[in-house]
């Protein structure tokens, strides 16, 4: 499990710096991010928590300058590929909206 928590972070992070440049590039759009995790989200939610004090204190807030895309597995670790495509934008860093957002304030 320690493999996946760690996979989840890498995955966030590398998210959210894809965020940032293509923020700094598109002055107007706000910045989507995506999140993985192999776990649920009851049982991944202290770090989720965690990851939004982290956004909040680079002053990121979710639904109003950042969204956050969250993809969670149920403990299959199988699914992670598919959920992690369902993330990546597949027409030039455009999302279509077939795949539901969550945010939270």
């Amino acid at each position: 499990m320690k493999r996946a928590a760690v996979l989840s972070i890498l995955v966030a992070v590398v998210m959210l710096a894809f965020a940032v440049i293509a923020e700094a590039q598109q002055p107007g759009k706000v910045p989507r991010l995506g999140y993985l995790s192999s776990q649920s989200l009851s049982a991944n939610s202290t770090r989720i928590e965690a990851f939004r004090q982290g956004l909040r204190e680079l002053g990121y807030v979710e639904g109003k300058n950042i969204v956050v895309e969250y993809r969670h597995a149920e403990g299959k670790q199988d699914g992670l590929p598919a959920l992690a495509a369902e993330l990546v934008p597949q027409n030039g860093g455009h999302r279509h909206p077939r795949s539901a957002t969550h945010s939270c304030d």
